[in-house]
């Protein structure tokens, strides 16, 4: 019989409402004894069972709902039925066919807690953020290769997240079975080759960013393709060159990206290199420029530059809400600084993955900044993350990618 998590009075509320994480706060004490990621029952101080979850008691998450319906049982069983029914989700999105790059599970927003997978043409990379998800590894990583055939299984639990879990970082092979993609040679750290919407990307799932790819931009990189014709466009946090590519592929004028990361520059060049197609007569259209993004907006506004499209895509400058305030100040300084440098008309796509700015925060952040600009900037279209990236109703921390696409006079 697992061990009884017992509630305080009345904190109950976020549970009855399907919510997945029980906070410390929330816990008055342990009946029995329970390891880290152990299964255990909540039950409210009235004595009614809850919920089943994987208890975290080095984390203010205390424990994590795997199960509202407490006669489930928590086994490799479960495990099997949970990443099916995931990767059967996303088979019955048109949308989704064919993708060579696709989250596979979206953690809590596919019952799943602390679980992350993505699928690279025959290879998946799995992150496991939670007590929970590191002691059912074994179990996740067998389902995971059952629902989906990859040869091939890596580990990328190396977030910050698994810190706070009381986890050490785990990366390296799961399952290796030799299987080139689609042709490609590929051996440890030499990148997948992906394609989306016919434009070629290397994946490095050694050392790349998240699990190597920004896989829940997919959508916005097409429209942002769609939006391109013609325009001069700057790409600010370009990374390795997503939007910059689509928006070569669309026939932008001219690409201006910019970035910190010299390595993240020459893999995007590389990546333009893959796309010969985008080079024909316009290798003089398009610069990597290195450089920190608030200097060089100011340095370009001095300089009277105007573009015709902005891309604003930022890393997370607030990963919980208690860093809200000063993310806040920079997420207004470089919209303030987009619109300044936009011409008339012109478009800006600017983005917040931050999980503690909320949208409605991130829109008045955005409003604060064109009005001190001095232009009325008006949302053409709310933007969020691909349709592998759902968002469970329940769960509305799971929308962390919150963006406007703004037409500025």
């Amino acid at each position: 019989m697992s061990a009884l998590l017992i509630l305080h009075p009345g904190k109950e509320r976020a549970l009855f409402k399907r919510h997945p994480w029980l906070f410390d706060t929330a816990v008055a004490r342990l009946d029995g004894h329970a390891r880290p990621g152990d299964t255990v029952t909540i039950q409210a101080a009235d004595g009614r069972p809850l919920a089943k979850a994987a208890y975290s008691p080095h984390s203010k998450i205390r424990a994590r709902v795997w199960s509202f319906d407490v006669a489930t049982i928590i086994d490799h069983a479960f495990f099997k039925r949970r990443v099916a029914a995931a990767v059967a989700r996303r088979a019955h999105l048109p949308e989704l066919a064919g993708q060579q790059g696709l989250r596979l599970i979206h953690a809590e927003s596919d019952g799943l807690p602390g679980i992350i997978a993505d699928q690279y043409g025959d290879t998946a990379v799995v992150q496991l953020t939670s007590a929970g998800a590191e002691k059912w590894r074994a179990a996740i990583v067998d389902a995971l290769q059952k629902a989906t055939g990859c040869a091939r299984i890596y580990e990328r639990s190396d977030s910050e997240v698994r810190g706070l879990e009381g986890l050490e970082p785990v990366t390296g092979w799961l399952r290796n079975t030799p299987s080139p993609l689609a042709g490609e040679g590929w051996g440890e750290g030499e990148p997948l080759i992906i394609a989306e919407h016919g434009v070629r990307y290397a994946v490095d799932i050694v050392s790349g960013h998240k699990t190597g790819f920004y896989l829940d931009q997919r959508d916005n990189r097409r429209m942002l393709a769609a939006l391109s014709p013609g325009k001069r466009v700057l790409n600010c946090f370009c990374y390795t060159g997503g939007f910059s590519l689509q928006a070569l592929a669309g026939g932008a004028a001219s690409v201006l990206s910019i970035d910190s990361s010299q390595p993240a520059l020459q893999q995007a060049a590389a990546n333009l290199a893959l796309n010969p197609q985008l080079l024909a007569d316009r290798a003089h259209d398009v610069e990597w420029r290195c450089a920190n993004v608030f200097d060089e907006l100011r340095r370009l506004k001095a300089a009277g530059e105007t573009f015709d499209l902005i891309v604003l895509d930022p890393p997370k400058f607030a990963p919980s809400a208690s860093h809200a305030e000063r993310a806040s100040r920079a997420y207004k300084d470089i919209n303030l600084l987009g619109c300044k440098l936009l011409s008339p008309g012109g478009l800006l796509m600017t983005y917040s993955c931050s999980g503690g700015v909320g949208l409605d925060l991130f829109q008045k952040i955005v409003a604060a900044a064109a009005c001190d600009a001095g232009r009325t900037a008006r949302i053409v279209k709310r933007l969020q993350g691909s349709a592998d990236h759902p968002v469970d109703l329940a769960f509305p921390e799971g929308e962390y990618l919150k963006g406007l696409l703004l037409q500025v006079d």
